[in-house]
């Protein structure tokens, strides 16, 4: 029973340690996928290239991905995160409209202004690359899901359509970077598109 036990705490240290060491990889390929990004491009990053740049095999890079567009959507998963993008929970639940509005643009305006570099990069290829524009595209269509649903909380009706279509514009990346240019910081350009969004929605 005794040696069982034993050997059951050695594979499960095994296992902890595999699973650490693919974490580390994992993170490693990520970060010099933004490397990568924001120096080269998207069409210049290979599974070669982040193979050789994080220290691991390109068959590791492989194993954890399969692909460069799952590469992208873990590190926009990751970039998300670490942005707070995970309020965007906490927004949809608030209990007035008036909030979910308020925190629904405070959520954007700070994930759009903590990546900048890379976003500005990331968009202007997306514009040229089908594969990393279906992969924004994707994402983009989840802010208008969120706006539909803030569309909706205000009562909207007529246009709501157009409307939902309008707040997620006042909330992409492209306006919020136009919008504050080198002069506004993020809490400035926040409370500018705010306020946008809420005459868009006032009177409804």
């Amino acid at each position: 029973m005794a040696t069982d036990t034993t050997g059951h705490s050695r594979r499960a240290y095994e296992l902890g340690k595999r699973l650490e060491q693919m974490d580390r990889s994992r993170a490693a390929i990520l970060r010099a996928a933004r490397a990568q990004l924001e120096e080269q491009g998207y069409r210049r990053m290979t599974m070669g290239s982040l193979a050789t740049e994080s220290g691991v095999t390109r068959q590791t890079v492989h194993n954890l991905f399969g692909t460069k567009t799952a590469i992208l959507e873990a590190l926009f998963d990751a970039i998300a995160l670490d942005a707070g993008m995970d309020g965007m929970r906490d927004a949809m639940t608030q209990s007035s409209r008036d909030a979910m509005l308020e925190r629904f643009v405070q959520v954007f305006s700070r994930f759009w202004a903590s990546n900048r570099v890379l976003l500005r990069r990331v968009h202007g290829i997306a514009a040229i690359d089908p594969e990393l524009g279906a992969v924004l595209q994707a994402r983009n269509q989840r802010r208008l899901t969120a706006a539909n649903r803030i569309v909706g909380r205000f009562g909207i009706r007529q246009q709501a359509v157009q409307k939902a279509a309008a707040l997620s514009a006042l909330t992409s990346f492209e306006f919020f970077d136009a919008l504050s240019g080198d002069s506004l910081n993020e809490e400035q350009a926040s409370a500018q598109v705010l306020e946008l969004a809420r005459k868009l929605l006032a009177g409804a």
